[in-house]
C-alpha cells in the first residue's frame, strides 16, 4: 500500500467559503514544487519576502475589542445569515488556477458535501488531471506523476477537521480555545486578527475587516510529506451566488510559491454522491 505524496495536501474546500481552502493552498504548492522539479534545473533564488498581508498595526487595547466568537458571528451574517448556511448540503464551484512562477495553469472543479466529503479536480495544461478527494473516511490522491496514494496519520486526521461542510461557522466544540488578539493593519484594511487553537494544539489565524466584516484573510501550518507547510491567504471579491456572499479570488502563498484561484461559477445543492466515490485505482489500495 503506497501512502500519501507531495499531491496528497489537498484540502477539501469545504462550500468555498472563507477558511475552507488550507489543504488546497498546501496541495498546489507541491504540485508547483513537482513540477518545477520535473521541467526546470535547479538555481539559486534570492529570498523571498515575509508573506503578504502581514500585520504591521499595534495592537489596540484589550478591553476594547470584540470577542471572537462576535467577530465570526458578525462574519456568518455579513455573508447571508447562519440559517443561509445551514440550508445547504453541497456545493461546486468552477474556475480556473495559476502558478505563474513555474507556468502552471488550468481549470479547477471543487466539490464538497456534508459532513465532511470533499473532491477536487485540477486540469493542467501538460499535466492532465490532478484530483484528490475525502469520502470521510479514505483521503487519497491520484495524478499521471505520482500515481494512486493514500493519506494516512495526522496528515488525514487534518484532512478530516478541514473538510467540515459548515467550518466556517466555527461551532463549540471544534476548536479548543477562539480568541481576538488584536486590532491590526492586514493587505492594507483594518482588521481583527482572531486566534483559532486546534484540540491538537494547531494554530489559526485569521482576519476579519473591521468595516465589511467579511474574511479576508488566514495564516495556518498543516503538515506534508515535506514537513509543515505554512500557507498565508487573500480572499476578495466576494459575490452572490443564491442566498451566500462567497469569495470569488483567492491568492495564497506558500514558501514563496504564490498561486491564484478565480471562481466563475457557484451552485449549491446539485452534488451527486458518486461524486466523492474513490477511483478504482484507489479502492485497489484498500483491498
Amino acid at each position: 500500500m503506497r501512502h500519501s505524496s507531495r499531491f496528497d495536501q489537498a484540502r477539501g474546500l469545504s462550500m468555498f467559503r472563507p477558511g475552507s481552502a488550507l489543504r488546497a493552498a498546501a496541495f498546489m504548492w507541491c504540485l508547483s514544487a513537482a513540477v518545477a522539479s520535473a521541467q526546470t534545473p535547479q538555481s539559486s533564488t534570492k529570498p523571498q519576502p515575509p508573506p503578504a498581508g502581514a500585520p504591521s498595526a499595534q495592537a489596540a487595547p484589550s478591553a476594547a475589542l470584540p470577542s471572537a466568537r462576535t467577530i465570526i458571528d458578525r462574519y456568518v451574517e455579513a455573508i447571508g445569515g447562519r440559517k443561509a448556511v445551514l440550508a445547504h448540503s453541497s456545493t461546486h464551484a468552477s474556475g480556473t488556477m495559476s502558478m505563474a512562477s513555474s507556468g502552471v495553469s488550468g481549470v479547477v472543479d471543487v466539490y464538497s458535501a456534508k459532513p465532511n466529503r470533499s473532491f477536487i479536480k485540477l486540469t493542467l495544461g501538460g499535466i492532465g488531471d490532478v484530483l484528490e478527494g475525502f469520502d470521510g473516511t479514505v483521503g487519497w490522491s491520484l495524478s499521471s506523476i505520482t500515481g494512486p496514494m493514500l493519506t494516512a496519520g495526522k496528515e488525514l486526521e487534518q484532512k478530516r477537521f478541514d473538510a467540515a461542510y459548515d467550518a466556517d461557522l466555527h461551532e463549540p466544540g471544534r476548536y479548543k480555545s477562539m480568541q481576538t488578539l488584536e486590532k491590526t493593519t492586514f493587505e492594507g484594511r483594518p482588521c481583527y486578527k482572531v486566534s483559532l487553537m486546534h484540540m491538537d494544539g494547531t494554530e489559526d489565524i485569521e482576519y476579519y475587516d473591521v468595516q465589511n466584516r467579511f474574511k479576508v484573510g488566514t495564516v495556518a501550518t498543516r503538515d506534508s510529506p515535506m514537513g509543515p507547510v505554512q500557507v498565508t491567504q487573500l480572499f476578495g471579491g466576494y459575490r452572490k451566488f443564491g442566498d451566500l456572499l462567497v469569495p470569488t479570488t483567492m491568492s495564497q502563498a506558500t514558501m514563496g510559491v504564490q498561486q491564484v484561484l478565480t471562481f466563475t461559477a457557484v451552485e449549491f445543492d446539485k452534488v451527486q454522491p458518486s461524486v466523492f466515490e474513490p477511483p478504482a485505482a484507489i479502492k485497489a489500495l484498500l483491498k
